[in-house]
């Protein structure tokens, strides 16, 4: 049976795999497209959960690879919601005829790499087998939720979910007793959304976080009008600032300021601007210097007891580490949903849960009856897709069973060993605002891949060196900012310390998106002097 070769297979269909499906057709490449789910999106297909949108504004929420796209992007919202995010992404692939080179419905299972022929070959879960040139997994950080960690759940007899998983039929939570278990960003959107609507909403939370206001409103046709005309400046603000924000750095230190109402001028400014204005707007050593940290961590602390009226509570929903520690997520009402009658808040910080036939018991002996049981647990960052496949480099070296070991890139994007293989948004890619990421990086990969065309090079690897020189730059920059130590001990999965188990490492490039291009444009502007490209010989091999 005849296996069909493809120039390049990519894997995922959300933001980061229909930009590089574009690349590729742009350079006249033949591409295959698998994903596992009915439809584009990636986590905007799978996280329809109720709430769920977006914590960057929309105008750098969004792609950017075509001028037409941002008259044609539907903006009606500041922060679009799931639906929003899913029909724009499923209009671009329709707009560009993508469409046609994506299967869906279909999990990789295994990616191999053939050092004789330097080729991949993949074979999907439904027994699909293909070969290409180049692979590429466009898997995202946060597509692989974590495993459901309760014996208990078997013998539960109500209703639960995942919020990961979340189907596509309506639930209706209507007159319900609902327990939600999680309160990171998911949860932390989920909770006002629904509290309107059950009987009783108990919320378990292990770690409080420190929950910044969205200020979410909806984007009429004249502020439609003003983001078009702005768009491409938003973009280049955004491609310069670290996190990939359409922000300006602030040029004043909270250490440098003596009067507590300057302090608290610029800090109430950060919060009514609401989102991550607060972290990026108001002083520039909030991630470095601990003083200046804490003179916010307070400020957010008495935000919460001035919103939430019950004391017990407000002190329970306070957290008592260092800001950003944990990445903040965005709350629309969530503080103010803690006022409401039929919610309430219990804390399992220092108890542990599973569940009984009637709902949830906790270690200490308290039992909670419930109908549904919701499950906001979030996600195996960075590594948790393309270790769920079995990826094979080099003399059968195991992609799962080296980064258990070292994890180690070059810029996110190439990896040792395992030649053509170019991840969009894998580990070590800058922690910020994806689609201002992706956009980077998948130009990146596009020239690289152009350059090798051109000279008939047929594989590119990373040597060691130079991604120890990255990996060692992303530990530097991480253990230069003031929650490297306690991000850990507060389960932060940007260092994987929420997946028990998981080797506890940075995850993500906290050097800034401007640093990490650099990084990139040295390689195209010394064609790649940092890489190992082979050249097909007549046997067949590579030879450097």
């Amino acid at each position: 049976m005849a296996i069909d070769h493809y120039d390049t297979v990519v894997v995922g269909a959300g933001f980061g795999g229909i930009r590089t499906l574009y690349e590729l057709r742009k350079l006249g490449l033949t591409a295959k497209c698998f994903e596992l789910g009915t439809d584009v999106g990636g986590t905007w297909y799978w996280n329809r959960y109720p709430g769920a949108r977006t914590d960057s504004e929309a105008w750098v929420y969004a792609m950017n690879f075509a001028p037409e796209l941002k008259d044609e992007w539907n903006f009606e919202e500041r922060y679009p919601g799931q639906e929003s995010v899913q029909r724009n992404l499923s209009q671009v692939v329709d707009r560009f005829d993508l469409r046609k080179y994506i299967t869906f419905n279909t999990r990789v299972s295994t990616a191999k790499y053939n050092e004789h022929s330097a080729t991949w070959t993949i074979t999907t879960s439904e027994g699909t087998t293909v070969t290409c040139r180049y692979f590429i997994p466009a898997t995202g950080p946060l597509s692989v939720g974590r495993e459901l960690p309760f014996a208990g759940l078997k013998r539960f007899k109500g209703e639960h979910y995942q919020a990961s998983k979340w189907p596509k039929q309506h639930v209706d939570l209507r007159g319900k007793r609902v327990a939600l278990v999680g309160t990171g960003a998911t949860g932390v959107q989920i909770i006002p959304k629904i509290a309107p609507h059950v009987k009783e909403l108990t919320v378990f939370q292990r770690t409080p976080n420190y929950v910044l206001p969205g200020r979410n409103y909806t984007i009429d046709e004249h502020q439609a009008a003003e983001i078009k005309q702005n768009f491409q400046k938003a973009w280049t603000a955004a491609t310069n600032h670290p996190f990939g924000l359409a922000m300006e750095d602030p040029n004043l230190a909270a250490g440098n300021v003596t009067e507590a109402d300057t302090l608290r001028q610029v800090l109430d400014s950060g919060w009514e601007s609401g989102g991550f204005h607060f972290q990026f707007e108001t002083f520039s050593d909030l991630f470095t210097d601990a003083k200046s940290n804490l003179i916010a961590s307070d400020y957010l602390r008495n935000k919460i007891r001035a919103v939430v009226k019950d004391q017990k509570t407000a002190e329970l929903l306070c957290p008592n580490y260092p800001f950003l520690s944990k990445r903040p997520p965005c709350g629309h009402q969530y503080y103010e949903t803690f006022n409401r009658p039929n919610v309430k808040l219990v804390d399992i910080s220092k108890d542990d849960i599973d569940m009984y036939e009637d709902g949830i018991r906790t270690q200490s002996g308290s039992d909670y009856e419930f109908d549904v049981i919701i499950f906001a647990l979030g996600f195996d960052a960075a590594t948790g897709a393309l270790c769920e496949m079995d990826v094979t480099g080099r003399q059968g070296l195991s992609l799962r069973d080296h980064w258990e070991e070292k994890l180690d890139t070059f810029a996110g994007i190439l990896v040792p060993n395992f030649p053509n293989m170019f991840m969009v948004c894998g580990p070590h890619a800058p922690f910020g605002n994806m689609p201002v990421v992706e956009e980077v990086e998948v130009n990146w990969i596009g020239k690289t891949i152009e350059h090798m065309e051109r000279e008939g090079f047929t594989s590119i690897d990373v040597p060691s060196k130079a991604a120890d020189a990255w990996s060692t730059h992303v530990t530097e920059a991480f253990e230069a900012t003031l929650f490297a130590e306690s991000a850990g001990q507060v389960h932060a999965w940007f260092v994987g310390a929420n997946v028990p188990g998981k080797p506890r490492r940075v995850l993500f490039y906290f050097g800034g998106v401007p640093t990490w291009n650099s990084w990139l444009e040295h390689e195209t502007k010394t064609n790649w002097s940092s890489m190992k490209l082979g050249s097909a010989q007549s046997n067949g091999h590579v030879k450097a």
